[in-house]
């Protein structure tokens, strides 16, 4: 019998409504129609979570130094060990960091109980380092957190400017809603600013492709060509807004004239203007922008350089219009709402002010509110490191990988007193270095709310039971509060109840003055939580139906109700380029994985597409650094080194290179990004400058290349690189070596195991080797070794593990090293929806079937779900034609 659950995508900041049916324990997903936010679209991630599911290297049972202990024992240990350290050194040795993949209600009772009942502020998110300069930009401005525009503004505007997002692969379904706004009006105009040519210019009608961090050098520009184009709307600028003349002088100062901005930009003059023109000349404005624009050491600076010209053209409040920062995280916004940065109480509410201090105080009622803002991210982990803080409390994330200056971190984690992690999965880089291990449930299982980018709440569901004893981080953090003699505060017996006390705060004494309310919702039933519908805050007894956009009357958060205009004063990024670290580092994600992998990489269609940690570098740079596309690069900083494959593109802008941020220890061995990345951060917002690190690149030239394929998984021994890939019924490791295999057959089989009939094939000469494994007439492992890195393509061997036997061809053709004619090579993933190789796509175009990526769609289906793949589609026909 089937049943059917809805709730919403654990992944990006879109908050996409999701459909699970459960028919007899297979479980399927699919787009919730209904849901406003994607009306039944999903991602290429989203459309594989039914993948993801599985209880492998799931943490199912509280451990305490390695060893399974029971619930009540975990849980002492806890509240003792926080106690103890709070008795003796204060409640400011002791920090939480928490995570966007909380859900509100759990984001909730951590900040409840550190800040206002341990009484300290050492709780932050890792939300710091991907949305707190939007933060701390809005809150200059309009002097709230409020992201004032509704995805639909961006389907009816005129001008999208997509600022520093490569929305095509981080936010999928907000591009395609762009997309198709674009389809139906072809005179929607979209800008796209990126040193990148990404899968996002694919719609442009103009790419940008800027100097890494002198956004706000372009956007003073265009400030003062509005001014000097008397495109000022003084209408709403002298009676809704304060300071233009000061932000008018200091763009003046900064960027004086076109030339000026397009030589400081590294752009063409000629592109400069007709932005600036779009820009002028369009009434419906919309400015989407994310971590290009965060991500920085003057962030906060570039969001308000941005939030200036929409001010200055009044074009915010109103349908279409408005500075649009897209979130990262599924359940950022409800990180913002709850107070979890260290700087912030709860409900929008601030520690520095008094009165709101006296409210939260009254409201929990508790004494030991904490009054000074805490320790942000990258401070709290040098404060770690130093033996300051003596115990971290880590809640469904994984600093050891994302944090800047990455092996810092995991030094000072290792070295600390007490480290508790609150944790889905077994093997995380933070978890192997925890004293206490708490297991906490995953998606599909907890039950809570989420908000998206455009401040809509919506339901994520349970449809799975709790598996071993798992339990919900609410229930976990009430345990130890209680334990720790604060158990009246928090005897909470459902997320509903939690929920409901949450928006009662937000409502509390509030009469309009604080931009986050949702005390509409605070006196719901049990039965009307558990049916909540999607709703944009704020939603109050006038409102009850939710808010499309913020700021329509004209009236700000600010003391006298105006919005600030900020002087900007472009400053460089921390740490320019020399002759040792010329080139540019630039982090991100791929189109296909998520944050550290420990949800994506459990499905083998996600793998497909980008397997390994890559660098994207330019023709002429990898010329000048002798780096051959598809070889292995070593990357070094001032801060740490990784190696990565090398991929040769002219879509990334010379000087720069770009790396994927998601490979973790347990995947690669040398794939962590952040343990190169620059802990500088915005003085403002805390916020790392992830976007900007002097690096310098040199070919890897080890003894030996290699791959495995295997249908357990392996430890692989003798190789400095290697990833782990999981593929469809295998295990593929790519593999290279510093020391020379005298005997590859004995290493194989050390490798791979004694048993089995084997195939061999090895050229003593050349340097060759290659063997594959059969049990029971069926494929079981193969391992190829050579001394260049121009290895047979591996899509095609990927494909005999889904055969039930091994024929004589195909045993021929593992020995050859090649495809034979019954076993065709679809090719490099193209299309993780539908499984789409590109030499299947090649065929299509060559049978001449298929001439546009619509005929493409139409034949394999590819492109025809999330759309991500559609640009490579697109290039893929292009690189096909005649020239």
């Amino acid at each position: 019998m089937a049943t059917t659950s809805l709730t919403t995508c654990p992944y990006c900041g879109v908050g996409c409504g999701v459909q699970v049916t459960d028919e007899d324990g297979a479980i399927s997903v699919k787009g919730d129609k209904l849901h406003p936010a994607n009306f039944g679209r999903l991602c290429s991630k989203g459309s594989a979570l039914a993948d993801t599911i599985g209880l492998e290297d799931r943490l199912l049972h509280p451990q305490i130094n390695g060893k399974q202990a029971s619930w009540d024992t975990a849980l002492n240990a806890v509240s003792n060990g926080l106690k103890k350290i709070i008795e003796e050194y204060g409640p400011d040795a002791v920090a939480f960091y928490v995570s966007g993949q909380l859900l509100t209600e759990d984001y909730y009772v951590a900040n409840k109980l550190m800040k206002g009942f341990i009484g300290s502020a050492n709780i932050d998110t890792n939300s710091r380092l991907c949305m707190s300069s939007a933060v701390a930009g809005y809150k200059r401005a309009f002097g709230s957190d409020s992201v004032p525009c509704s995805y639909e503004d961006l389907e009816q505007a005129e001008l999208i400017v997509i600022e520093g997002s490569n929305t095509a692969w981080c936010h999928p379904i907000v591009y395609q809603r762009i997309v198709k706004a674009k389809q139906q009006r072809p005179e929607l105009k979209i800008v796209v600013i990126d040193p990148r040519k990404t899968a996002t210019c694919d719609i442009a009608d103009l790419h940008l492709p800027i100097k890494p961090g002198s956004d706000a050098t372009l956007f003073n520009g265009l400030l003062s060509y509005i001014n000097k184009q008397q495109r000022i709307n003084w209408d709403f600028v002298n009676p809704h807004t304060e300071g233009v003349v000061e932000a008018l002088l200091a763009a003046e100062k900064s960027a004086a004239g076109i030339s000026q901005v397009a030589q400081i930009c590294e752009l063409s003059e000629q592109d400069v203007r007709l932005f600036y023109q779009f820009f002028a000349d369009t009434k419906k404005v919309v400015t989407l922008y994310s971590q290009g624009v965060n991500q920085s050491s003057s962030g906060t600076d570039k969001s308000n350089s941005i939030i200036n010209c929409h001010l200055a053209t009044g074009r915010i409040g109103k349908p279409a219009m408005g500075p649009f920062s897209i979130t990262g995280q599924p359940n950022a916004m409800g990180g913002r709402e709850v107070g979890a940065l260290s700087n912030q109480l709860a409900a929008h509410m601030e520690l520095n002010n008094p009165a709101h201090h006296d409210l939260v105080s009254r409201f929990w009622q508790t004494d030991n509110l904490a009054s000074v803002a805490g320790l942000q991210a990258v401070d709290m982990f040098e404060q770690i490191a130093n033996g300051k803080i003596k115990a971290i409390w880590v809640i469904a994330t994984n600093p050891v990988v994302t944090l800047p200056n990455a092996d810092v971190v995991r030094r000072a984690i290792e070295d600390c007193e007490l480290v508790i992690v609150s944790e889905c999965e077994l093997n995380t880089g933070t978890a192997a270095r925890a004293n206490i291990l708490l297991p906490a449930l995953a998606w599909g299982e907890k039950c809570g709310t989420v908000t998206n980018s455009e401040r809509r709440i919506s339901h994520q569901r349970n449809f799975l039971p709790h598996p071993g004893e798992a339990e919900e981080d609410w229930w976990i953090l009430s345990q130890v509060a209680k334990r720790m003699g604060f158990g009246e505060a928090f005897n909470y017996q459902s997320s509903a109840d939690i929920f409901r006390e949450h928006a009662a705060l937000s409502g509390f004494e509030n009469k309009g003055k604080r931009d986050f309310d949702i005390s509409g919702l605070a006196e719901i039933t049990d039965k009307q939580y558990d049916e909540l519908s999607p709703i944009q805050w704020p939603v109050t007894a006038r409102d009850s139906e939710g808010t499309e956009r913020m700021f329509e009357d004209g009236r700000f958060f600010t003391a006298t109700g105006k919005a600030q205009f900020i002087a900007i004063t472009p400053r460089p990024p921390a740490n320019a380029t020399d002759e040792e670290y010329p080139l540019i580092l630039n982090t991100g994600r791929v189109r296909d994985q998520w944050h550290t992998m420990t949800r994506t990489a459990r499905s083998a269609r996600l793998n497909a597409h980008i397997s390994e940690p890559i660098i994207q570098i330019h023709p002429a740079d990898a010329k000048a650094y002798n780096l051959k596309n598809s070889g292995i690069a070593r990357l070094d900083s001032l801060w740490g080194n990784m190696l990565a494959r090398i991929a040769v593109t002219e879509e990334q802008r010379p000087g720069s290179v770009f790396v994927p941020m998601h490979w973790n220890d347990f995947l690669a061995s040398k794939g962590r990004v952040n343990a190169l990345v620059n802990p500088v951060v915005d003085p403002i917002s805390g916020q790392p400058e992830s976007k900007h690190t002097p690096i310098k690149v040199a070919p890897y030239r080890p003894a030996w290349y290699g791959f495995m394929f295997s249908r357990t998984a392996l430890a692989p021994s003798n190789a400095e690189y290697w990833v782990k890939i999981k593929g469809d019924q295998f295990f593929r490791y790519e593999l290279a070596g510093e020391t020379a295999i005298s005997d590859p057959f004995s290493w194989a089989k050390k490798q791979l195991g004694n048993d089995g009939e084997w195939l061999e094939f090895s050229d003593q000469n050349e340097k060759r080797f290659r063997a594959g494994k059969i049990i029971d007439n069926r494929l079981e492992s193969i391992i190829f070794i050579a001394p260049e890195f121009d290895l047979p393509a591996r899509s095609w061997l990927s494909q005999v593990f889904s055969e039930q036997t091994v024929t004589d061809e195909m045993r021929m053709s593992l020995l050859a090293g090649k495809p034979g004619a019954g076993l065709p090579d679809t090719g490099p993933m193209v299309c993780a929806c539908f499984g789409v190789g590109e030499n299947t796509i090649m065929e299509a175009i060559a049978s001449g079937s298929a001439k546009t990526a619509e005929d493409i769609g139409t034949l394999l289906k590819a492109g025809t779900n999330c759309g991500s793949c559609i640009p490579e589609l697109k290039n893929i026909i292009s690189n096909k034609q005649p020239h």
